[in-house]
């Protein structure tokens, strides 16, 4: 049985949706790479939505521009927070798939900024969710 999440090997980036917890909806563009069928992503701890994904890790994701603009459905999934050789492993592969910016360029700013990066692992759930393109 095939993941939904295949549907975005196809994307470098993808439409992050998490959520307040009012329920208010907040999207941003995150890079997306795979190990299999391991969707990664990562964040540093202090952003918005690394506190939003503390709270709940209920997310919605769809194939996105650079700068957010959405490019197909949504797919409903969840979040979870990796640590240790997984955590490395989510690593390699943004830095496998986005050479230069995850590779050198936000490892580097990180660094540089004292930022712990978190990594998270996407889930998906059984259901699609409409696209929110209108």
């Amino acid at each position: 049985m095939t993941s939904s999440l295949e549907l975005l090997h196809a994307a470098k980036t993808v439409l992050l949706t998490t959520y307040k917890r009012d329920g208010t909806a907040v999207r941003t563009p995150v890079s997306i790479a795979f190990d299999g069928e391991r969707a990664f992503f990562r964040t540093w701890h202090k952003a918005w939505k690394a506190k939003r994904l503390a709270n709940n890790s209920r997310v919605e994701v769809a194939p996105c521009t650079f700068r957010g603009k959405p490019a197909g459905p949504a797919i409903r999934a969840r979040a979870t927070l990796l640590q240790g050789d997984n955590a490395r492993r989510a690593a390699e592969a943004l830095a496998k798939r986005h050479p230069v910016l995850q590779g050198i360029l936000v490892p580097l700013a990180h660094r540089l900024m004292r930022y712990r990066t978190m990594h998270y692992l996407l889930f998906a759930d059984a259901e699609h969710v409409e696209s929110r393109e209108r």
